[in-house]
């Protein structure tokens, strides 16, 4: 039950990487989730993705998802976004445009 959140967590990441509030105004994306004004400047896909993350964290506890499971296991889906987010290989023209549509 443990990965069953990883997908929803490289979503954010991946969502917060391509924000105006990172790409444009340089600020690191635990800022941009944790400064109320700056919060208020990301787009809504990002703030539905960090919902979503917080929604299967709390079912990782929810004793009523005991026996169902909380989720899929990682697909591993944005695994290769995430990681040319992290390591610098991409172009940001085209990740806001990605942002956008």
């Amino acid at each position: 039950m443990g990965a069953s959140c990883n997908d929803q967590r490289k979503a954010v990441a991946i969502c917060l990487q391509r924000s105006p509030c990172v790409m444009i105004e340089r600020n690191t994306p635990k800022k941009c989730l944790e400064d109320p004004k700056l919060q208020k400047d990301l787009p809504e896909l990002c703030i539905a993705q960090m919902k979503a993350f917080i929604e299967c964290k709390r079912g990782m506890v929810d004793m009523t998802k005991r026996f169902t499971g909380n989720g899929p296991l990682s697909t591993g889906k944005n695994n290769e976004q995430y990681e040319n987010l992290c390591s610098g290989n991409f172009d940001p023209r085209e990740e806001m445009k990605k942002v956008e549509r």
